[in-house]
């Protein structure tokens, strides 16, 4: 089995999981801790991608990407960043501040839209 099969299987389980967490968002606890493996897997997934494609260098020769790797790399660094915002305001939601909410959720549905955008590129990107 090839790397970029296994990056694109653990792609699917990962959106697949932040699907769950989101449906499952009423219950705190459950939420919480779904999310937290999702963002902890996916920056797994960049780092094995990253030790394996040197995917840094290529996505840092902007000029010289085509334009699908373009697309992709702006969802995936988008993700990541909306990870970040997320954290930020789910920790403040966990202390009680609720008025964090709205912005915790539409951020989550950002967030997750980027994601399944960053699955969905990946097969363009990726392919010779």
């Amino acid at each position: 089995m090839n790397t970029a099969l296994i990056f694109q299987i653990q792609s699917i389980l990962i959106l697949s999981l932040m699907i769950l967490g989101v449906y499952l968002r009423r219950k705190r606890k459950t939420h919480v801790k779904i999310m937290s493996v999702v963002i902890i897997w996916d920056i797994l997934l960049i780092l094995q991608i990253e030790l394996t494609r040197s995917a840094i260098v290529k996505a840092s020769q902007v000029m010289t990407n085509p334009m699908m790797l373009k697309i992709h790399l702006f969802f995936a660094i988008g993700s990541v960043v909306l990870y970040v915002l997320m954290i930020m305001s789910g920790r403040k939601l966990l202390k009680g501040d609720i008025s964090v909410r709205p912005k915790h959720k539409k951020l989550g549905w950002t967030t997750l839209a980027f994601r399944t955008l960053t699955l969905v590129t990946s097969y363009w990107a990726v392919s010779k």
